[in-house]
This record gives C-alpha cells, structure tokens and sequence, in this order.
C-alpha cells in the first residue's frame, strides 16, 4: 500500500491536470500533531540523576519529615502579625469595615478623643466600639513582640497563667471585675522581665532568626561559590593571590571588629547582617576551588575551550553543576551555624537592637531571672528544635548527593 504524507496530498494533480493548492490554515488555527491533536506544552521535568537524589533523599525519613515539620514552623511564623498582634483583625463599627492590622488609624475613627494611633487595648476604647454595636476581631494572642501587659497579677516575670493561684490573682481579678484567672489574657508562657508575652516573642524570634540565617547563608554562598570558581578556574597568580588574601581576611579578630562597628553604627538587621557576611563568604571558597581545580582538565572542558567558548559559559555552565553537588550538602550547616551566631551576638548583648524579638535575648533573661526557668526553659527548646530539625535535613540531603549511592541507584 502505497502511503503518501499529507504535504503529498496537498499537491496532488486535481482531475483536470492542475495541481491543488496547498491547504491554508486559518490564522488563529493552532497546529495539530500527527493525530489531529495539539501538542501538549513543555513542561520542566527533573532529570533521572536528580529524581534518584530526590528517591534518596526522602529515603531517610528522619530528614524528609524535618523538611516538612521545618517549612510549617517557617510558615507559621510568617504570619505572625495574624497569630499573636495587639491590634485587631477585623473591626466594624457603624457600618464601616476596618483592618487594623494592615492599616493604622487615628483614635477619633472609632469615637476617641484624640488624633495619635489607637491603642486597641484600652479598655476605654473598647467600651466606646461595643456600645455602638461594633464586632472586634482578635488573633488568638492579644500581644505583640513589644507589648507590656500592665495588669499582671504578679511581678514581672510572671509564671504562665495556667499556673496562677486564684489568691495571686485576686487583685486584677477585682480590680478589672472578672470571676477568676480564667478569665484573664493569658500569657500561654509566662512574661519576661519587662512584662511582655514570652510565647509571642518566640514565634517572631523564631521567624527573625530563620531569615538572617537564610538570607545570611544564600548570600555568603553566592559571594563564596563566585570567588573559590574564579580561584579553581583561573589558577597561576590569581589563585594565589586570592588564597593569602583569605589568610589575612580570616586572621582578622571577628568579634572585636564587630564591637567596633557598633560603637560607630547603631546595630540593626542589616547591619548586623553585613558584618557577619564580611566573614562568612568564605566557607565555602576552599571547597568550590578544589572543585574547579579538579574539572578544568577535564577533556570536555578542553574540548569547549578549543570550541571558543567563553570563560563565563564554562565556569557557570559546565563547571559549576559538579562544584554544587558537594556545595549544597554543606547548607543546611551553614544556616544554622548562622542561627547560632545571631543568637550568641544577641545573648552577649552585641546583636538586634534592645527590644528585638531574640532568642538569645530570652536565653540571657533566663540567666538573669533564674527564679523564672519558663524563660531559659522556653528559648533552649525552641533553638534546640529549630537546630536539630535543620541537622537532620542537612544529614538527608548530605545522603541524596552521597555519589556511591547515586552511582549503585539506590
């Protein structure tokens, strides 16, 4: 049977000798495959080596559910502003809706007496929206990081409510004219020294400490990966300069830099930030170097030069894969070595500004109040969940790009 393709067809002699003219298809006409049906859409798929990391790396199960426990943690404390806030949700009052979380109004919106920023918290203030009739909407803790809880039934600190006695809290109970403690804000974990909830300052201590670590690792790596790859590529005078350029960096006293620095600029996140990345960019230079030192012989990347590509293309494109490999397994470390060096900065007392949300800041209240062990007690176990979650994760992925296990696919 003879089969004829269907540009054949098109151009097939008509009966009267003259030859068709080939099909036109609409403009907006979508082509069609072999069947008549569209193709379907490229889609990003991961390759086979990488499905085996990932097949690896979900194999340690210890790892793989840290990940997950890791990322709701993280999540969690993103939205910390609808967790544990001292301003509302949501208010509606005479048939206005408001959203005090997002914006700031003025005391007069809701019958106030004077222009200033409203303090949701005032019992006067209160009393004015639930006579009109208005609804008030709160997240389930009523305090924010530095919210100072002036109705406390016991010197600050003071012990978790869950632990009062009705006789400690008898005067705010009649002060404020409630039946028991039960009735009263309750401070899930106590307070610190300056009356403010110790549960609110772990969630965004939490969620600061997680970003200075992320953003602290990803930038120092990308500076460390750039340097060791020109260091490994280029070799000869470059290399060496470089490598006694980091012997004086690194000899360099780190922390009575940064108490200079602090004396001179008032210490904040970025601040602190950029001090700790002026030093931490190394890490990983000597481990890319070795890296490119070992690929640039390779016959491949003979055969691109001898083609005329260039450096950049080689370095990041061919050279740069195989130097990530050991690269990513050394990540998970690295945050949270970056995690414990902004909780000790902030236990001496050389990180965020006083007032911050920190975790090293409750770890010296607890050394400070050893008569209140909810505020050692409480910083110690959240550091030591947040580090033992990112030990396992780096254990786990450390095992996906183990070579031999790739290498015999299991």
């Amino acid at each position: 049977m003879d089969v004829k393709t269907r540009a054949e067809h098109a151009t097939e002699p008509a009966g009267d000798g003259a030859i068709k003219p080939p099909i036109q298809l609409a403009p907006d006409a979508e082509p069609t495959g072999p069947l008549g049906l569209s193709p379907s859409p490229r889609r990003y798929a991961l390759s086979p080596i990488n499905k085996r990391r990932w097949r690896n790396f979900k194999t340690n199960r210890r790892g793989y559910w840290s990940l997950w426990v890791f990322l709701a943690l993280f999540f969690i404390t993103l939205l910390a502003e609808f967790i544990a806030n001292d301003k509302p949700l949501y208010i509606h009052d005479r048939s206005k809706s408001y959203f005090p979380v997002f914006f700031t109004y003025p005391e007069t919106t809701f019958g106030g007496d004077f222009e200033t920023a409203t303090d949701y918290r005032d019992p006067y203030l209160q009393k004015l929206i639930a006579d009109k009739g208005g609804t008030v909407i709160w997240p389930p803790i009523r305090y924010s990081y530095d919210t100072h809880n002036l109705d406390l039934p016991t010197p600050a600190p003071s012990k978790p409510t869950w632990l009062l006695t009705e006789k400690e809290c008898q005067s705010v109970v009649e002060r404020k004219g409630l039946k028991g403690c039960s009735d009263l804000e309750y401070n899930w974990l106590g307070t610190d020294d300056e009356g403010r909830d110790v549960l609110t300052r772990m969630i965004y201590g939490f969620r600061v400490s997680v970003l200075f670590g992320l953003i602290l690792t990803i930038v120092s790596s990308v500076i460390g990966v750039a340097a060791g790859a020109v260091q490994g590529y280029f070799g000869g005078w470059t290399d060496l300069l470089f490598q006694r350029f980091i012997e004086i960096w690194t000899s360099v006293p780190e922390l009575y830099l940064l108490l200079i620095i602090s004396s001179v600029l008032v210490p904040g996140f970025f601040v602190l930030l950029g001090i700790l990345l002026l030093f931490s960019w190394v890490r990983l230079v000597g481990l890319v170097r070795a890296e490119f030192l070992r690929g640039r012989n390779f016959e491949y990347i003979q055969a691109a030069r001898a083609l005329g590509v260039s450096n950049a293309v080689i370095m990041f494109r061919h050279l740069l894969p195989n130097a990530m490999v050991a690269t990513l397994t050394f990540l998970p470390f690295i945050m949270s070595s970056s995690v414990m060096t902004l909780t000790a900065l902030d236990f001496l007392g050389f990180g965020l500004p006083p007032g911050s949300p920190s975790l090293g800041e409750l770890l010296n209240q607890g050394k400070n109040n050893l008569q209140a062990p909810w505020l050692g007690i409480s910083a110690f176990c959240v550091l030591a969940v947040m580090l033992t979650l990112l030990i396992f994760i780096g254990e786990a992925v450390r095992d996906a790009f183990d070579p031999r296990k790739i290498r015999n696919g299991k």
